[in-house]
């Protein structure tokens, strides 16, 4: 059920005319007084907010989401708004009502077990539709895992690590004139990597940045998160005195026209996480998982490495990948991850919201998703990151939010609960799923007190 606010007078008013006449991601509104000439543009945003400060809540507590449509940061009269409220990443009930000036309360009960609870919010004006959403979450260091871990979880990586190590590196470093600066040295990499399949070898590309000044230098492996497209390099982590190489996980060149990667993602490696999944051994990320173990091999052979202080990035896929480079790799000394994918994706299993890329949710009408098959479901347990997180024992920093819609925070809180090894979290609450400003420079800043860089080369 909803409930509307008192509502308050309107200090700025709008005609249907220009209503009607509103045009892209703004409202056209009166001419300015007394400026000749000049007119207004008015922002239209959806507003939603909890009642708490921080958006966390104890179990069974009652949580009230206030909704507000405005423009230019006033009210927007007449504003009808479509919502839902429920758990993340499910079905919830929905309701259309009108805002009030004093904005519009959304009541829902408290959830019962550890979770979240997400208010979704959408109005049409002038034929745009503007969207917004808050994420209530309940007791989240509560979360605890759906996923199963394998018996043989660690014999199976073993044995992965062992074909790696049988297989030559055969190092390929090629100048990048182009993408060089004062400072770096940039080329593109290629070296050799454990096959898929019948495959016993493939190759493995990536963008490497390294500092011309004195070294040896610490060095950072990137991860890349989902999706096909060419790299660049680390570069302003790198200039910072660090060695970078950011690597591409479809065994194809880094350096490629943009077309090339748009045609393979609609087309050869469109649905990639879900290649072969019924066969833990044949499965897409396999290969890409010990593929991060080679880019290590790679960057620990470098002459410019001091040794020891070498440290996992990555987000969202990259989250993932970062957490099983840091549980498989003791050459790893600390790992950054940000809005981790692939992390307890049996939540869907159990009522609750998994992880991307979201394998076995239930389809639309609330039916089992085709993947959802005992030998799938089995595979993944060797492949998910809370099996991983289990093993970490270096120092690890996570970086996510509430309002991320592609890897819910049930899904994220299940891995990094059950890191015993020292972990810090940084929660950007509102954030959806991406990377503000502010979160880059502060994992810059990260990166670079964690590998003990000097500063500039």
């Amino acid at each position: 059920m909803h409930r509307q606010a008192t509502p308050l007078r309107f200090i700025l008013a709008f005609s249907a005319a220009q209503l009607a006449g509103a045009s892209r991601a703004a409202l056209a509104v009166a001419p300015v007084p007394s400026v000749a000439g000049a007119s207004r543009v008015a922002t239209v945003q959806v507003r939603v907010a909890p009642d708490h400060p921080d958006w966390t809540y104890a179990l069974g507590e009652r949580v009230k989401f206030t909704v507000k449509v405005v423009a230019d940061n006033e009210p927007l009269p007449g504003a009808v708004v479509h919502f839902s409220v429920g758990p993340e990443a499910y079905p919830a009930r929905e309701a259309d009502a009108e805002v009030p000036a004093g904005g519009l309360v959304v009541e829902a009960a408290g959830l019962t077990v550890p979770g979240f609870i997400r208010c979704s919010v959408s109005c049409e004006v002038a034929g745009r539709r503007y969207r917004g959403l808050a994420t209530a979450g309940y007791v989240p260091g509560e979360i605890r895992p759906t996923q199963t871990e394998p018996a043989d979880f660690d014999a199976f990586w073993q044995a992965g690590k062992e074909a790696l190590a049988a297989i030559p590196m055969e190092p390929q470093l090629t100048l990048w004139p182009e993408q060089c600066t004062p400072l770096l040295d940039v080329y593109h990499v290629r070296f050799q990597n454990i096959g898929a399949g019948s495959a016993k070898v493939s190759k493995l590309y990536g963008v490497l940045c390294v500092p011309k000044g004195r070294g040896p230098f610490p060095a950072v492996l990137r991860i890349p998160g989902a999706g096909v497209r060419p790299y660049f390099g680390e570069k302003e982590i790198a200039a910072r005195g660090i060695i970078t190489l950011v690597i591409g996980i479809h065994g194809i060149p880094v350096n490629l026209p943009q077309e090339m990667y748009d045609q393979l993602a609609v087309a050869g490696l469109s649905g990639y996480p879900f290649f072969n999944l019924a066969d833990r051994g044949a499965y897409y990320y396999r290969r890409v998982v010990l593929g991060c173990l080679r880019a290590n091999d790679f960057l620990c052979s470098l002459s410019q490495f001091d040794g020891r202080n070498l440290i996992v990035v990555g987000s969202s896929q990259g989250g993932f990948l970062a957490l099983a480079t840091a549980a498989l790799d003791p050459r790893v000394r600390a790992a950054d991850v940000l809005h981790p994918a692939f992390c307890d994706v049996t939540g869907y299993l159990h009522g609750r919201a998994g992880g991307w890329p979201h394998m076995f949710r239930p389809d639309r009408d609330g039916g089992p998703n085709p993947h959802a098959t005992p030998q799938e479901i089995a595979v993944t347990g060797y492949y998910d990151g809370v099996n991983f997180a289990r093993r970490v024992k270096i120092p690890c920093h996570f970086d996510f939010g509430y309002n991320d819609e592609t890897c819910p925070p049930t899904s994220m809180f299940a891995a990094y609960n059950v890191i015993t090894a020292p972990k810090t979290l940084t929660l950007a609450l509102e954030l959806g799923h991406g990377i503000s400003p502010e979160q880059t420079e502060a994992t810059a800043n990260w990166v670079v007190e964690t590998a003990g860089a000097k500063g500039r080369p």
